[in-house]
């Protein structure tokens, strides 16, 4: 009977859940722009010059910045989405003014006062104009097509507009790419190896400095997500920075992925730890390495995390998870993984998910019950947690739940971003990369905001 009533619930499980496709969840999903920044200047139109007072009342022209990266802020006091973003746009200031980008706010405050006490309050130290007239009657906001704030124009050194948006990661994504002068990745120092891992051979790559004879520096390991690779912009720009600071790192395909051996259809997490052990071991041989850290991306933040919490107290000097698929074990629970049901009571041999890839059924019965965060609290070191609160696959509480047992983590929120971070990967891995710098080196980070 009581067989029989597990069965029907279950039934009644996959009756009710919602149908998706794992496809859609990663599509990149349509952004604010396309609903407040439709009547904003255009990309390639020359920016319209301008003369607005600064709150002191001194004359500030536009051209005098002729030849110069531009960004306009435009902006209100009392608009509550602009208070909210301006901590991040004095965060791109403070990133690209030693760079040569010069950022000017156009406020559209009637009362000099209370955006006086918002430029003291937000510690705003750029340029600020503004025409002291109500929104909807200024000659800045109609000549750049302003129908809402906050919205953001990047002019170029020809004068010409770039960008045009009301997102502030566009912006941060265009600076980075424009003043990295479209070079790709720098010369890096990559040695493949072959790893013993709990399926057959792993295939990994190691990144390190340039090392003087007996010199050491610390490993990260990088552990990729379900259906992932070793291979991409996520850890290749981690990987870069770390190098650049002097420490290595090894990325590598899980059993089953990418170039590494085993069948997709018998990885689980637990033997993926195995692999992240092995990889360990092997890593912590190298006679240059001093010390581990662990970095993990969805499926790979949870393998991260849950070995973190096996090894001794002090085998992990630092671990970063990026978007921690937690949510993996309800959704085994739920019966329904990557957006497709099973019975999650009496799972199938296999589960076709996309692209022609089957999921076991002993994935699905070791995530049933797998003590996530319990084996995770163990590890007791420096963490961080980064999140995208637009995460369709894994919800911003999975990461929020890792960040709140372990006493003394950093845990970062990004505003709009999904769960590969394709908002601005840049400021994903910068977080990731800042923080292992500060950890493993001891300074030359920079602190990440909350």
């Amino acid at each position: 009977m009581k067989q029989m009533m597990n069965k029907m619930m279950a039934a009644l499980l996959l009756a009710g859940a919602t149908a998706s496709n794992a496809e859609a969840q990663f599509m990149p999903q349509k952004d604010m722009d396309t609903k407040y920044a439709t009547e904003l200047i255009k990309a390639g139109t020359q920016a319209p010059d301008f003369k607005l007072k600064t709150p002191e009342g001194k004359t500030f022209k536009l051209s005098q910045l002729k030849g110069r990266t531009v960004v306009l802020d435009f902006w209100a006091s009392w608009c509550p989405d602009c208070r909210k973003e301006a901590p991040e746009v004095v965060r791109l200031q403070k990133k690209y003014q030693p760079l040569g980008v010069e950022f000017v706010g156009v406020s559209m405050d009637t009362d000099v006062e209370a955006w006086k006490k918002a430029i003291g309050q937000y510690g705003i130290e750029y340029t600020q104009v503004s025409e002291l007239k109500k929104f909807r009657e200024t000659d800045i906001a109609k000549a750049y097509g302003v129908n809402w704030i906050p919205s953001m124009v990047v002019i170029g050194p020809d004068g010409r507009v770039q960008l045009s948006t009301v997102l502030s990661y566009k912006v941060d994504r265009l600076l980075t790419e424009s003043l990295n002068g479209g070079k790709g990745r720098p010369a890096v120092s990559e040695e493949r190896v072959s790893i013993d891992g709990s399926k057959g051979r792993l295939a990994a790559i190691i990144e390190k400095p340039q090392l003087q004879p007996g010199q050491r520096c610390p490993m990260v390991v990088l552990c990729h997500g379900f259906g992932g690779h070793k291979d991409g912009p996520l850890f290749e720009l981690i990987a870069d920075s770390l190098e650049a600071h002097g420490i290595a790192s090894i990325r590598f395909d899980f059993n089953g992925h990418g170039d590494s051996e085993g069948l997709f259809q018998e990885m689980t997490v637990p033997n993926e730890i195995e692999d992240a052990k092995k990889v360990i071991e092997y890593v912590r041989d190298l006679r240059y390495v001093d010390g581990i850290a662990l970095v993990g991306h969805s499926q790979g933040g949870v393998v991260a995390a849950m070995t973190a919490g096996e090894l001794e107290a002090g085998d992990v000097r630092a671990v970063a998870l990026m978007a921690p698929a937690a949510v993996l074990r309800d959704d085994a629970i739920r019966g329904s993984t990557m957006g497709r049901q099973y019975d999650p009571l009496d799972p199938p041999e296999t589960v076709e998910l996309f692209g022609g890839q089957k999921l076991g059924r002993e994935y699905i019965k070791t995530a049933f019950s797998l003590p996530i965060y319990e084996t995770a609290a163990r590890y007791q070191g420096p963490a961080l947690i980064v999140h995208g609160n637009a995460d369709r696959v894994v919800p911003y509480t999975y990461g929020l739940r890792f960040h709140q047992q372990w006493p003394g983590s950093e845990y970062v929120l990004l505003e709009d971003y999904d769960h590969g971070f394709s908002q601005n990967i840049y400021r994903a891995t910068g977080l990731v990369s800042d923080f292992l710098i500060r950890t493993l080196k001891g300074g030359n980070g920079h602190t990440p905001s909350h």
